[in-house]
């Protein structure tokens, strides 16, 4: 088991046997033979529809500004949030939307000199445009930090309006590269990782499959298009080629024309980088008698679908998404649903990101009661050092353990359900793992290894 980390993100590559892969054109239309004694025409080279070099975090790093002081003794923070309860991303919303109330609860039981007033709300997606209506809503309840969105390409319609309210935007799943160089005046922060890395991971995985060509169906959205090259890259690198890749846009209902243009170049295997569309998506492919062992799934579709396929419809698919090993957050996730069902709620089957989104507010918690007010930009301040980028402070796990170090004047290291996260000063965890799953007969995914 292994912990990738940024600084270790070149050398993975080499650990990889490369895939011996012979020259590859697409197939043209037939025409004469060439005369005896002169060359054959080339066919065309594959041209990738995404910009990749576009695809690369800018670089910015943020000033912060804050003179206020802490510890705090008796502030009230109101976090909203903008998670997914409408959308192609709805089925992350029980999850996130668990995850941030247990912490909010657990924060004030502990009366440690903050009180967290949680509003929820619902992001939508860049389609339905719920974050229009909502974010307002939010920030005119007195939001100082808003978690959420789910999916990059919807934070990225309303980060400037949290930013110009001096408040804190704060996802527990964003993992577009474009939020690395964005510039947010140090409001915006993250405890998912960049898809640089899921990128690298899902290529290799690929790669290591045996898979010498690579198809992708893609969403047309800062993170899709961000995955797609970042996965590109890295598949090459280990030797296999990208024959063909497909967009859309959020919104379609019909992928006919995005399956027929990837299944024409006959791929060894083909990356979905979708949202919740792929559940239209599979039922083409499955139809056309593509092998489920050649599909490759990612955290905005890894899913557990169960009974919406006929039973081993899916088994042999892999997918990725950042994530711990889940044996190691077994007490977490039985604590969750605990308090789930407790509230009235059904029982989750499905946690992804939910530990993401219980660290978010905690660390929120944590910087707000290290500086003493929960203003955006003051708490912003705090942040790197309470999940230890700042490379001090005493290591501890849970709120009330922290607020003690915190109170009694020293530094708290906060390490998270979902990692170690310790921000660099761009508000990126720098440690992160992927996880790689598997289908079941049960079209079920099931953890195989951290990537």
């Amino acid at each position: 088991m292994s912990v990738l980390t940024r600084s270790r993100a070149a050398k993975v590559m080499g650990g990889i046997a490369l895939v011996g892969a012979s020259a590859l054109v697409l197939a043209g239309c037939s025409g004469s033979p060439a005369p005896e004694g002169s060359a054959a025409p080339e066919e065309p080279a594959f041209d990738f529809p995404v910009d990749c070099e576009a695809a690369e975090p800018a670089s910015y790093t943020p000033e912060f500004d804050s003179t206020s002081t802490g510890p705090a003794t008796d502030l009230e923070f109101t976090i909203g949030t903008a998670l997914p309860v409408t959308g192609n991303l709805a089925f992350l919303g029980p999850p996130e939307i668990a995850g941030t109330e247990l912490a909010a609860a657990e924060v004030n039981e502990a009366d440690k000199g903050v009180t967290i007033n949680l509003v929820q709300g619902d992001s939508g997606d860049t389609d339905n445009k719920a974050y229009e209506t909502e974010i307002p809503r939010l920030l005119n309840a007195g939001a100082t930090a808003i978690v959420g969105a789910a999916s990059s390409g919807t934070s990225l319609q309303f980060i400037d309006q949290v930013i110009a309210a001096d408040a804190i935007q704060f996802s527990p799943a964003n993992t577009s590269a474009a939020f690395t160089g964005y510039e947010d005046n140090g409001l915006y922060w993250r405890t998912a990782p960049s898809d640089t890395l899921q990128g690298e991971v899902l290529g290799n995985l690929i790669a290591g499959d045996g898979a010498e060509t690579l198809g992708m169906i893609i969403l047309n959205d800062s993170y899709g298009t961000g995955l797609a090259c970042f996965t590109k890259a890295a598949f090459e690198a280990a030797g296999g080629s990208v024959v063909s890749a497909s967009l859309y846009n959020t919104g379609d209902t019909n992928f006919s024309a995005q399956v027929s243009d990837v299944l024409a170049a006959d791929p060894d295997a083909i990356a979905l980088i979708t949202f919740e569309e792929v559940k239209t998506i599979i039922p083409e492919l499955i139809s056309a008698e593509v092998p489920a062992s050649s599909l490759y799934f990612v955290d905005g579709n890894l899913a557990n679908f169960g009974e919406e396929f006929d039973a081993g419809t899916l088994a042999g698919a892999k997918g990725t998404y950042p994530a711990v090993d889940p044996d190691s957050i077994t007490a977490f996730r039985d604590t969750l649903n605990e308090f789930v069902v407790d509230s009235g709620d059904p029982a989750l089957t499905d946690f992804t990101y939910a530990p993401e989104s219980y660290d978010a507010i905690i660390l929120l918690a944590l910087a707000a009661l290290e500086a003493g007010s929960s203003e955006g930009p003051d708490v912003a301040a705090h942040l790197q050092q309470v999940s230890g980028g700042a490379g001090e402070g005493t290591k501890c796990t849970t709120y009330a353990e922290c607020a003690d170090i915190i109170n009694a004047g020293d530094v708290a290291d906060y390490d998270g359900v979902s990692g170690p996260i310790t921000f660099n000063e761009v508000g990126d965890p720098t440690e992160a793992s992927i996880g790689v799953f598997e289908y079941g007969d049960d079209n079920n995914y099931s953890f195989l290894n951290l990537g």
